[in-house]
């Protein structure tokens, strides 16, 4: 049994981790795609359990309580949302959340009160171009600092699962039928990612989202990341969760 801490930087909420940088850390403990459910809030710098079960399944734990869950799994997605640098440069000046109204704004991926460097800083909105007849997709520019680097000089696996988290809930959280933004509280749920190939740091990426999907309070997005030269970088999955807002806050 090993063990990891989720360090205060890499927040969510004020007082719990960001979810896709969780599932990230769980997951590299699973080859090939994964799928990783989240349980409970993610407790700051405090130690937490990484246990192996005899069926191949992967739990986070903070003491008896079960923070999250994964598994191998097979993520394929039937489109994939493209978009030039300079296309998403200008999707970021449409961002629906503005750095004043923002819900969480020191969030480690898409908070706007996240110093250069400090916070990635991924703030999605739809592309100018839209293809007829599916779903709009938004799209964020993503230069990783150098302090996401993993000890082979790209940058770690967990930091791809964050650059796909915030941007699917932008996604999820826009209504197809209006083309407004849903300001509803939500939270993710469960996420699952491929990583193709990592960047280095310093690399030009884009990352797209787009919705896929909503069944109650249930949302789902989906969205991929391409490094400077347009390589397919990771693909991911997200399922998120409507919640009262004292819960998105970690009060309740």
């Amino acid at each position: 049994m090993t063990s990891i801490i989720i360090d205060k930087r890499y927040c969510g909420p004020p007082n719990s981790g960001n979810g896709g940088y969780v599932c990230g850390r769980l997951a590299r403990h699973i080859a090939g795609g994964a799928e990783v459910t989240l349980r409970a809030p993610p407790p700051l710098d405090k130690q937490l359990d990484v246990v192996a079960k005899d069926d191949g399944l992967w739990e986070l734990r903070d003491g008896a309580t079960v923070v999250a869950t994964g598994r191998p799994a097979s993520v394929e997605l039937t489109r994939l949302g493209t978009a030039s640098f300079d296309e998403a440069c200008a999707a970021e000046l449409l961002t629906p959340v503005k750095p004043h109204e923002h819900p969480l704004p020191t969030c480690f991926v898409c908070g706007p009160a996240r110093a250069q460097g400090d916070g990635l800083r991924i703030f999605a909105g739809p592309l100018v171009r839209q293809s007829r007849n599916a779903s709009v997709v938004l799209a964020a520019t993503w230069t990783p600092d150098p302090t996401l680097a993993a000890e082979d000089g790209f940058v770690a696996p967990e930091f791809l699962w964050s650059a796909l988290d915030c941007p699917t809930g932008y996604a999820s959280s826009r209504d197809r039928e209006s083309g407004s933004f849903d300001r509803t509280p939500i939270l993710l749920g469960r996420m699952s990612a491929r990583i193709e190939t990592r960047p280095r740091p310093g690399e030009r990426c884009v990352i797209t989202a787009w919705e896929a999907g909503r069944d109650g309070r249930k949302r789902v997005a989906e969205a991929a990341a391409y490094g400077e030269a347009g390589t397919l970088l990771a693909v991911a999955r997200a399922t998120w969760i409507a919640v009262d807002r004292q819960v998105q806050l970690g009060r309740a």
